[in-house]
């Protein structure tokens, strides 16, 4: 059925075409970081649309966030659903991204990147590695102020949590208040619900029948969230020290020139408005 003529109609880049015209841009933009450097896009190094950030590397990090064991049910949940259909919602995308790099775990983009590349169905070498440039902050969006919280954000668009009960069935019996952030439940809920925070024993001998274990969080958003904002100020000022240095170096003649040129217009309308009056 087609939408009424009366409905509003979506204006780019939120409409379809906004969209194709965004498609384009990333592969220019691919192409362009290429024809600079061959090969640099998709990684940091020698990449001229991404920033250097000093990013951590821990495997045990990486390991959770790919297998869905961070101990965030939302991002988990959505981990769970691109291993088994290869897709997830944009909202969702951003999401992990933001948690993997900037946001939560401090690790390098290139690492998301490539497992998205393994993952996704629908996978795009150019569109793939932009997001990842601007969901960590590298390149293109440099708000890092404004993170994804992996728990108040998709609170707002699915509060009583069908999303995580579907893809984390072990949760499944939570009571609404607890299904973000199982962590806070009394042991009675738990029980109730019949989860317990943790690893599962390495032997199966040992597991309690009737119980599923799920991670306790792996970091503390509220905490570290904090602390990779000032990392990635700090990497930006170190930017920017780059920069100057840069410019001074090499573009010392230019900028001398450039500065002259300017204030000879600022004389030439001087005496403009002199003779005016």
């Amino acid at each position: 059925s087609r939408a009424p003529a009366s409905a509003p109609k979506s204006k780019p880049p939120v409409s379809l075409q906004g969209q194709l015209l965004w498609r384009d841009f990333n592969n220019l933009i691919a192409h362009a970081a290429n024809v600079r450097e061959p090969g640099s896009w998709g990684v940091m190094k020698g990449n001229h649309y991404c920033r250097q950030v000093p990013w951590a590397e821990d495997d045990a990090l990486l390991c959770a966030w790919r297998s869905g064991q961070t101990g965030y049910p939302w991002i988990d949940a959505c981990m769970a659903q691109l291993r088994t259909e290869g897709w997830i919602h944009h909202l969702g995308r951003h999401a992990v991204a933001c948690f993997l790099t900037r946001g939560d775990l401090w690790q390098p983009w290139e690492k998301g990147q490539l497992h998205f590349e393994e993952e996704l169905l629908d996978a795009d070498y150019a569109l793939n590695g932009f997001n990842w440039l601007w969901l960590s902050c590298s390149g293109f969006f440099y708000q890092y102020f404004r993170c994804y919280s992996p728990v108040a954000f998709q609170k707002k668009n699915d509060k009583g949590g069908a999303y995580i009960r579907k893809w984390l069935p072990q949760l499944k019996r939570l009571p609404e208040k607890y299904i973000y952030e199982p962590w806070k439940a009394p042991v009675g809920v738990l029980r109730e619900a019949g989860i317990k925070l943790g690893k599962a024993p390495a032997s199966a001998g040992v597991m309690e029948a009737g119980v599923n274990y799920y991670p306790r969080p792996i970091v503390d958003h509220a905490i570290v969230s904090k602390e990779n904002m000032e990392k990635m100020s700090k990497a930006y000022d170190l930017h920017k020290e780059r920069l100057v240095a840069a410019a001074k170096s090499g573009g010392g003649k230019r900028k001398s020139t450039s500065s002259s040129a300017a204030a000879d217009k600022m004389e030439h309308a001087k005496k403009q408005k002199e003779q005016t009056n």
